[in-house]
């Protein structure tokens, strides 16, 4: 497994910050559940190596993150989803507050309050 550690961030792991268990994982990326009592049904593909955002994921890793899409979705399937968000935050300004590339991958459901609301909806609310 291909990992670095930036000394500070709480996703890299190897550096003692990262107080969560991981779910699964493969050689490139990791998995954390939502920690967030508001998106119970949710995870994070995290990659192993430190970097900022998407734009900086190499070729290699990409190749493996639809395996950990498939995880994802198995993982979430026991909660019974109607469909799914999923969204990177790249930036201040897009709402990025840990400086580690994430992929957040959130289950859906048809009862809702934002049900049949995608992306566009909140960004523009």
């Amino acid at each position: 497994m291909l990992s670095t550690a930036a000394a500070d961030c709480r996703f890299c792991q190897g550096n003692g910050l990262l107080a969560d268990e991981p779910l699964g994982g493969n050689r490139f990326f990791y998995m954390l559940g939502s920690i967030d009592p508001d998106m119970p049904h949710a995870v994070m593909i995290i990659l192993r190596r430190h970097v900022e955002d998407p734009f900086e994921i190499r070729p290699e890793e990409w190749a493996e993150l639809g395996e950990m899409l498939v995880m994802a979705k198995a993982y979430l399937a026991s909660s019974g989803p109607d469909g799914f968000t999923l969204g990177w935050n790249v930036g201040a300004a897009a709402g990025q507050h840990v400086f580690h590339v994430h992929l957040h991958v959130v289950a859906r459901f048809a009862g809702e309050r934002n049900a049949g609301k995608g992306i566009r909806a909140v960004i523009r609310g």
